[in-house]
């Protein structure tokens, strides 16, 4: 029995370990998914099953249940067996951690660490209840029994833990809120720019940032840091008595988050960018996204200024609930308040010439940017230091010295190829744009992408449309992940494309080489690399 019982202490060690290695992924993908915000954890857990619930945890638990029917050397000799898939499991789970592409290993935040302390503490109590009740018959079993199935439902117990936490995250939560909302209240020289739409939010922050600084200390949130919790760390850590704008980019994936992130900022101004169907499996109906970014606007104080996109018959139709001052802008609609219009693009750049309503004259503006709706985010901004009184010769400069966005249709050389990297776009309309763009370059195109996501039921229709715009403009066409791009396969077949001009792999890595081993007879080879898909959706780690 003494030894039976050392081998039980040992499994449940070892189990206890084999959950800590199992954690790290099931963390990884808890936080990839929002931590499980509109239950997008329990989505993918749902259509990733063999992950959530790996093979060898299935053949430990007959294993052990067995043993326990058998006091002899053939019961220990499972319980050794066991003892051999566990750190099997374990030498697999490093080997998979190590091989995978992750393009955002898991960050090891606050809020992860106190769901490591719960979620390890839950594990724990086999143990705990074995080391207090020693001498009782059959409870070093149990012990083990319950670790194993503790061990099998990890990824679910994730999602467990996230709901007994929740009291504590809320207090975390409301605690840096009022500290950011303190600290606005003493920042009194300090105006605040609210920037949403379902597309080019971030592009649009950077370029009136880069429009803004010209003239003022500006101050806007880092990178994609768009939520109230991105917010809340940006105002807490970074703000700080000489700025003089605050940019504020808004996101939200339900109804009342931007609304939310407005009773925080308490924005004067308002920007809209382009409404789309972005997030449309969250937010369930065109009409939800639409009143949602429209949150914004209707959260402006009586003396804000709400600055429109003409271009967007969305925008132009709705009926707006308060009543601030509208500043319309445009690409060539000559009703906006702000307007351009004689565009030029080449792979160099863009020329375009801007109508300021007030003003007589047109004034010629050059930027390194690329693509119409780049010009349509730098006609919003400049409407915007138009406000701000900022001279338009300043502006002129400033637009001049723009750099391309990372990963936003940018341009850079890569070995023989072009690559224009548009791997932060994953809707239909930026999707299309980035197409004209290609389509606008002399050399050999191709397309390397694994489609659109989190477009809901209309996911499948829009990743065809895809398919056969793709099939006017590339010459050769590479499709990440086998599943996820079917229907842009099926696009282009039915277009009649050539199916020897398709690729398909599973690992992203592989396509650079792809490209520049593609011949190309006295042509250069532009590459349009659209979306680049969180780890949640890599084929190649399934």
């Amino acid at each position: 029995m003494e030894k039976e019982m050392f081998v039980n202490i040992i499994l449940i060690t070892v189990l206890f370990f084999t959950v800590i290695k199992k954690s790290k992924r099931s963390l990884h993908m808890f936080q990839q998914n929002l931590y499980n915000e509109n239950n997008r954890y329990i989505k993918w857990l749902k259509n990733n099953i063999k992950e959530g619930f790996y093979y060898l945890d299935l053949i430990t638990l007959p294993l052990i249940l067995l043993s326990m029917f058998f006091d002899n050397t053939f019961g220990l000799a499972l319980k050794i067996a066991v003892l051999f898939l566990l750190i099997l499991e374990c030498s697999n789970i490093d080997e998979a951690i190590l091989g995978e592409k992750q393009k955002k290993p898991l960050v090891i935040t606050s809020r992860v660490k106190r769901q490591m302390f719960t979620l390890y503490l839950i594990n724990l109590i086999p143990y705990i209840i074995l080391l207090l009740n020693i001498r009782k018959e059959n409870i070093d079993n149990i012990a083990l029994l319950t670790s194993n199935i503790l061990l099998i439902l990890n990824y679910l117990l994730v999602a467990v833990v996230n709901i007994i936490n929740t009291p504590i995250e809320r207090g975390v939560y409301y605690y840096y809120w009022y500290k950011a909302r303190r600290k606005l209240k003493t920042l009194t020289n300090l105006e605040s720019i609210g920037i949403t739409g379902s597309y080019g939010k971030t592009s649009s922050k950077n370029i009136l940032n880069s429009i803004l600084s010209i003239a003022y200390i500006t101050h806007p949130t880092p990178k994609n840091f768009n939520t109230d919790v991105g917010l809340m760390r940006t105002i807490n850590n970074d703000l700080d008595k000489f700025d003089e704008i605050f940019i504020a980019e808004m996101g939200a994936y339900r109804v009342g988050r931007i609304k939310n992130s407005c009773k925080l900022v308490k924005p004067k101004y308002g920007l809209l960018t382009t409404i789309g169907k972005a997030h449309l499996e969250t937010f369930k109906t065109e009409e939800n996204i639409i009143r949602t970014k429209f949150e914004l606007i209707e959260s402006l104080p009586s003396d804000g200024i709400a600055f429109l996109n003409m271009d967007d018959k969305k925008q132009v139709n709705y009926k707006l609930k308060n009543k601030v001052k509208v500043i319309w802008y445009a690409v060539d609609n000559e009703k906006a308040s702000v307007y351009a219009k004689n565009i030029k693009c080449t792979s160099k750049g863009s020329e375009f010439d801007v109508k300021f309503k007030d003003e007589d004259k047109l004034y010629h503006f050059e930027t390194k940017l690329l693509g119409r709706h780049n010009i349509s985010n730098i006609i919003s901004s400049l409407a915007v230091g138009h406000e701000f009184r900022i001279p338009v010769e300043k502006l002129q400069i400033a637009v001049k010295e723009i750099q391309p966005i990372e990963h936003r249709l940018e341009l850079k050389k890569l070995g023989k190829m072009y690559q224009i990297d548009d791997a932060y776009n994953s809707n239909p309309v930026g999707a299309k744009i980035a197409l004209e763009v290609l389509n606008m370059m002399d050399g050999t195109k191709v397309v390397v992408t694994p489609g659109m996501i989190e477009l809901g039921c209309e996911q499948e229709k829009a990743n065809y449309e895809f398919g056969n715009q793709i099939a006017n403009v590339a010459d050769h066409v590479i499709l990440v992940g086998e599943k996820q791009t079917k229907p842009i396969y099926d696009g282009l077949i039915d277009n009649k494309y050539d199916k020897k001009k398709i690729i398909i792999t599973n690992d992203v890595r592989e396509t650079y080489k792809m490209v520049n081993n593609l011949k190309s007879v006295n042509k250069d080879i532009y590459a349009l690399y659209e979306n680049d898909l969180p780890d949640n959706y890599n084929e190649l780690n399934k």
